[in-house]
């Protein structure tokens, strides 16, 4: 979604206003940073919304070419995508911070998660939310922007959790949350959560390599057998 006018002028007006308490989960769920190497993996989880879905994601029923655009238009050197994988490598929930251009705007960011039907109910919105409120904290973002359906309950839920502010328009809600300078804590915590999710990534990397490895071992065997058994009759 495009910024609206009512988040420049909130960005305009960060400095102004003192920021709310971050309600943060201690919950540790392993996410990923994703870089362009994963853009078919990114077009698959988001292909695999439902229209309804891809409607509360995108503001509109994006068709799979809208969303294929969408994919190849991201930007990762200027904005961060993180993600959460499943033990079979496959991309369950993903977050896009997308960063302002303009330098009048370069303390605002904002913030878009979609999460697989199948993985609902775990928390993995919050978790993708709270890793990238730390990271656009460590950029010297100051407000976060949540530009989603007044529908989208679920979105609008993470933002009210965190301490964002609401405004209802119609069909649409904008949430607004400032952010406190980042410290030492913040840029320890953005290393350790990076180093957390690629090793959780290599791990799950590494059983999904043995496990097929076995199945093909396995299937040798029992071709093995099966000619012995032959050649005994």
């Amino acid at each position: 979604m495009l910024p609206t006018k009512n988040w420049l002028r909130a960005c305009l007006d960060v400095g102004r206003r003192p920021h709310r308490g971050l309600a943060m989960n201690t919950v540790m769920v392993p996410v990923r940073t994703l870089g362009p190497r994963h853009r078919e993996r990114i077009a698959r989880h988001l292909l695999g919304l439902s229209e309804r879905d891809r409607y509360l994601r995108f503001g509109y029923a994006a068709t799979d070419e809208q969303v294929r655009r969408y994919v190849d238009l991201l930007d990762f050197g200027r904005d961060e995508v993180f993600g959460i994988f499943n033990r079979r490598l496959e991309l369950i929930a993903m977050a896009h911070v997308a960063f302002a251009e303009s330098k009048d705007y370069q303390g605002c960011a904002e913030f878009g998660v979609s999460v697989l039907a199948s993985a609902r109910g775990r928390g993995y919105g919050a978790r993708l939310f709270e890793r990238s409120v730390m990271l656009a904290r460590n950029r010297g973002v100051r407000m976060m922007f949540i530009h989603a359906l007044t529908e989208n309950t679920a979105m609008l839920k993470i933002a009210r959790n965190a301490g964002a502010s609401v405004q209802h328009d119609g069909s649409e809600s904008e949430a607004y949350l400032q952010l406190p300078p980042a410290g030492l804590d913040t840029r320890v915590s953005e290393i350790v959560a990076e180093q957390f999710g690629e090793v959780d990534y290599q791990l799950k990397k590494q059983a999904r390599q043995f496990w097929r490895l076995l199945a093909d071992m396995q299937e040798i065997r029992q071709g093995v057998r099966e000619g012995r058994h032959q050649a005994a009759e």
